[in-house]
């Protein structure tokens, strides 16, 4: 439509027949990655075409509805994602909502999982989801990876389960700080934010991938210039958090607040 030509003029200029350009404009044909080049160019539109290519690639998968993915019980959720932790070199988490999964301990996550069913009526293997989660912490020692981790001060403050579970959390939390591969950035109430707003949570995995939760669906982005965005904002957010000392002296204050 920007390039002004018409299915058939594209179909003359790329060589193709005429109701292939239409199956390929109206969705009734997947295109190739070869199709989109020859789309793209002929377009004036090459710069386009990455994003294309792996918008392609990952389309049933991008936006996934939860009911979707549980249907089978939470435990088969929590194993699907393991190949991608596996593969994975550098890790980065941004949480505004809840502690990330590599750092919860079984407890905090059985409360969450807990809410879970209970919200979205899901099978309920809650103790064999958690212990699936937990076996999936091992990542955090193997293989040379790097671990990022961002969170807003005020999920230190919401309390999961009970008091009883997040003290022994955010303990938890104090003793992965000495972590050699690990990074934790705590962003604290009250910072001046200019660029760096609150967002969703995310998850980055190496520059390849984002994985975002929403209310309903799991979100997955592969497009290169989307993932750069995520990158940016990862580094806007790192860029006001607290480390060291200072982080864990905001874990400290939560947990003395909670008595």
């Amino acid at each position: 439509m920007d390039s002004g030509l018409t299915a058939r003029a594209l179909a003359a200029a790329a060589g193709w027949h005429e109701s292939k350009s239409s199956r390929l404009e109206n969705g009734k044909t997947p295109p190739s990655n070869e199709d989109i080049r020859v789309w793209t160019r002929i377009c004036h539109a090459e710069d386009q075409a990455a994003d294309l290519i792996a918008t392609a690639r990952g389309i049933e998968g991008m936006y996934v509805e939860w009911r979707r993915l549980e249907s089978a019980g939470l435990k088969r959720v929590q194993e699907s994602v393991l190949p991608l932790f596996e593969r994975t070199r550098w890790f980065r988490f941004y949480q505004s909502q809840v502690i990330p999964g590599l750092l919860q301990t079984q407890d905090y996550t059985r409360a969450i999982l807990h809410t879970v069913v209970a919200l979205r009526d899901v099978p309920d293997d809650v103790e064999d989801a958690a212990s699936a989660r937990m076996s999936r912490q091992r990542v955090l020692h193997t293989g040379g990876r790097r671990f990022s981790f961002l969170i807003e001060e005020w999920v230190l403050r919401s309390v999961i389960g009970s008091p009883a579970t997040m003290v022994n959390q955010l303990g938890h939390l104090l003793g992965m700080t000495a972590t050699p591969s690990l990074s934790l950035g705590v962003i604290p109430m009250g910072v001046v934010r200019g660029n760096a707003w609150p967002s969703e949570s995310f998850s980055m995995y190496d520059g390849k991938r984002v994985s975002c939760e929403l209310v309903s669906a799991s979100l997955t982005v592969t497009q290169p210039s989307e993932i750069a965005e995520y990158a940016r904002t990862f580094t806007e957010l790192a860029g006001i958090a607290v480390y060291g000392a200072p982080a864990r002296k905001l874990i400290t204050s939560a947990i003395d607040a909670l008595g």
